[in-house]
């Protein structure tokens, strides 16, 4: 083989080999879905594959100061769910970075260690969520297994259609909604729509029922928990948990560089706090891994 054949040969070669990478996964049927070998998945609906994840990264319930209360009804409604028992599907609504997410996979965690091999966590991307009624058709029939589908960062503009299928899903069917499902979901707007509307003046006739049908999504979520800026008192009890937690050595002047850095970054949350953190375990080199 000439030098001229073997690099054509080899171009090739690296070509067939990328292509083969690009190939979507197979698509998951309840007669090859195994849901066994997970209790956390990644749904991909453009090709219907649940995707296992060995390990979910959950901060502990106790590093979420200030979230008592919702957190108690987050859980209780989870407990509930994880026994057979009848539970809610959740609207976590509120500001950014105030743990909504976080909140949602720590009580995922907590209950689930105490119900091993019942409750499963399902995440779904905002993208995927015209693809709901497949998922729900592919694990309502394990009926073993309890499923918390999970959207984070949901929302909705002008135009998306996709909020039907969401309003499908959390209505249920002809069927009905199977009862070994509820639906944990994230957003920044409490209706899951932009604020300003304006822009639809100018359409149809029927403007006030079409915005009537799209706020009316949110209704259909049995619980609303609320989340907002988080107080001086509260940003400080997180720094200080944190620090606690992870067993860094705290700086005599600890609370100013906190109070500091929430001030370069325009607001308090957890999300801040987190970030602090990270910034002084780095700084004293030592790691914050969480769960």
């Amino acid at each position: 083989m000439s030098s001229n054949e073997a690099a054509f040969l080899h171009v090739l070669t690296r070509i067939a080999d990328a292509l083969e990478q690009q190939k979507p996964q197979a698509a998951t049927t309840p007669q090859t879905l195994n849901l066994h070998m997970a209790d956390t998945w990644l749904w991909h609906g453009e090709t219907r594959y649940l995707q296992p994840i060995a390990r979910m990264s959950s901060v502990p319930l106790a590093l979420l100061q200030g979230l008592e209360h919702i957190r108690n009804i987050l859980h209780d409604n989870t407990a509930q769910f994880a026994k057979g028992l009848p539970a809610n599907n959740a609207l976590l609504w509120g500001a950014r970075g105030m743990g909504k997410s976080s909140l949602v996979k720590a009580v995922f965690q907590d209950v689930y260690n105490m119900n091993p091999g019942i409750l499963a966590l399902i995440e779904v991307h905002r993208d995927e969520i015209a693809t709901l009624p497949i998922l729900i058709s592919l694990i309502a029939k394990h009926p073993t297994k309890r499923f918390i589908i999970y959207c984070d960062d949901m929302s909705f503009e002008r135009e998306d259609a996709a909020y039907k299928s969401l309003k499908t899903v959390l209505d249920g069917s002809i069927a009905g909604k199977p009862e070994n499902i509820v639906i944990y979901a994230t957003s920044n707007r409490r209706h899951l729509l932009p604020r300003d509307m304006s822009e639809n003046q100018n359409r149809a006739i029927h403007v006030n029922e079409d915005t009537e049908e799209k706020v009316s999504l949110s209704d259909r979520f049995g619980l609303w928990l609320g989340f907002y800026s988080c107080d001086m008192d509260t940003y400080l009890k997180m720094v200080d948990g944190y620090a606690r937690f992870f067993r860094l050595e705290p700086p005599a002047n600890f609370h100013a560089l906190a109070m500091e850095w929430a001030a370069t970054r325009g607001g308090r949350s957890g999300r801040v706090a987190w970030q602090f953190i990270t910034d002084i375990a780095g700084r004293q080199g030592k790691a914050v891994k969480l769960q």
